[in-house]
């Protein structure tokens, strides 16, 4: 079983390595991945959302009380992230079928949830903050599908459920040559199948590489191309 909680913690020190390490004008670098966001603002937007898992997990809702404006000095910047990333820690360090409030009643609402989705969570906005810099790490190849099993379990239906996606009119397998794991997303027979390894697969899934990039052209079609690719712009995540 994976400890999610150790990955966390794992994902949140590496975020904060990397901030020790950045200038003010480094803060202001564009993140193409998550436009129009820049770094500090990626920065901003995950450590308080740890603030914001605090507070779900100890209080149980999903209101902002606690959000926080980032400090803009570097090293300040470093200090607080650290500090958000202690406080998710503390209030993830219990039993993972303890009770906590969560955005979605697609999953389990648990402790558990929160330590699953905030490892991906801050492993993806390490990626982006990585990737802006020049120079970002793949992903290990089990979180990476774990991730994708994510998607097709919580993200595609509940975009369904927000309005924000349609059902799909065709169904799409992905495979994940490096796991040996595959997902069929959508009704009936799969018309198509995108398939490579699952560091790749999550990166498009999550609109990280774009159709046509010469990344997302390392991911293998066969079947209809043209269907398949409309059910991954569907969109499957927020």
């Amino acid at each position: 079983m994976t400890d999610f909680l150790r990955l966390l913690r794992s994902e949140l020190d590496s975020y904060a390595a990397l901030l020790a390490g950045l200038t003010k004008a480094d803060l202001g670098l564009h993140v193409p991945s998550c436009a129009p966001w820049d770094l500090y603002e990626l920065t901003d937007h995950l450590g308080n959302g740890n603030l914001w898992v605090s507070t779900a997990v100890r209080e149980r809702h999903g209101r902002n009380d606690q959000e926080r404006t980032a400090p803009h000095e570097p090293a300040s910047l470093h200090t607080w992230f650290q500090s958000t990333a202690e406080e998710i820690c503390s209030a993830l360090d219990t039993d993972p079928r303890s009770e906590a409030w969560t955005f979605s009643s697609l999953m389990p609402r648990t402790v558990g949830f929160w330590q699953r989705r905030r490892a991906h969570e801050t492993r993806m906005h390490r990626w982006d903050a990585e990737h802006a810099l020049g120079d970002a790490e793949p992903f290990d190849p089990d979180l990476a599908a774990d991730g994708v099993s994510e998607i097709f379990e919580l993200f595609a239906p509940r975009m369904i459920q927000r309005g924000i996606a349609a059902e799909p009119e065709v169904a799409l397998t992905v495979s994940a040559t490096d796991v040996g794991r595959s997902w069929t997303y959508g009704p009936g027979e799969p018309v198509a199948e995108i398939s490579g390894p699952a560091p790749d697969l999550i990166l498009r899934l999550w609109n990280r590489i774009g159709a046509g990039s010469p990344e997302a052209e390392r991911l293998t079609w066969s079947g209809d191309r043209v269907a398949g690719e409309r059910v991954v712009a569907a969109p499957l995540v927020p």
